[in-house]
């Protein structure tokens, strides 16, 4: 009767320390629960792109929206940018130059380089804790980089974004660490969101 006793003891012990293990066994991360971004990608005030026309590589190429929302470019002068989609604003001086009998068949692009009318915060434990203007498929990793990076207190198990959606706010605790091991992927950002970065507990 010891020996069965003993052995009981042994079993229960066992079961536990095997229950403990596994709880702690650092399975795969929970899917990140975050609505999916809206993308507006119309541009405004302080956006900066790029305007290439073929054929004219000379003339310059960057150009910034000033604070009325009109921009001048090369040939056909000043135009209103904000409100418009790249393409749109393509589109415009494409029209112009070939109105103005400037160019016959001009093939005209326009690519964003930064949105700095539309921003994301990035706060906590980061070495330059701020906002930073959206960048065209800016991600979590990403932000965090141009923020300098995490601190040597960071905890990069507890990163939180929030987001705007239909009016409220949604949340949600992101490790890092899973998507930098490829455990989880990256996460899209979209204007206006807020990241914190939590400090580690020691």
């Amino acid at each position: 009767m010891v020996h069965v006793a003993v052995a009981r003891r042994f079993a229960v012990v066992f079961a536990l320390v095997f229950l403990l293990l596994s709880g702690c066994g650092g399975g795969q991360p929970k899917p990140v629960d975050l609505p999916a971004p809206v993308q507006t990608t119309t541009l405004g005030v302080g956006d900066v792109f790029e305007l290439s026309i073929v054929g004219e590589e000379r003339l310059p190429k960057t150009f910034t929206v000033a604070s009325n929302g009109t921009v001048d470019l090369p040939y056909v002068k000043r135009v209103h940018a904000a409100g418009l989609e790249p393409e749109d604003l393509a589109l415009l001086v494409r029209k112009k130059l070939m109105e103005g009998e400037i160019l016959t068949n001009p093939d005209v692009s326009v690519q964003v380089k930064e949105y700095n009318s539309k921003r994301v915060e990035v706060l906590g434990e980061v070495q330059k804790p701020g906002s930073l203007p959206l960048q065209p498929g800016m991600t979590l990793l990403r932000a965090i980089s141009l923020a300098g990076g995490f601190n040597s207190i960071a905890d990069k198990e507890e990163v939180t974004i929030r987001r705007k959606v239909n009016g409220r706010i949604k949340a949600a605790t992101i490790s890092v660490e899973a998507i930098i091991n490829n455990q989880i992927p990256d996460i899209p950002l979209q204007a206006g969101d807020s990241i914190n970065v939590g400090q580690r507990i020691w």
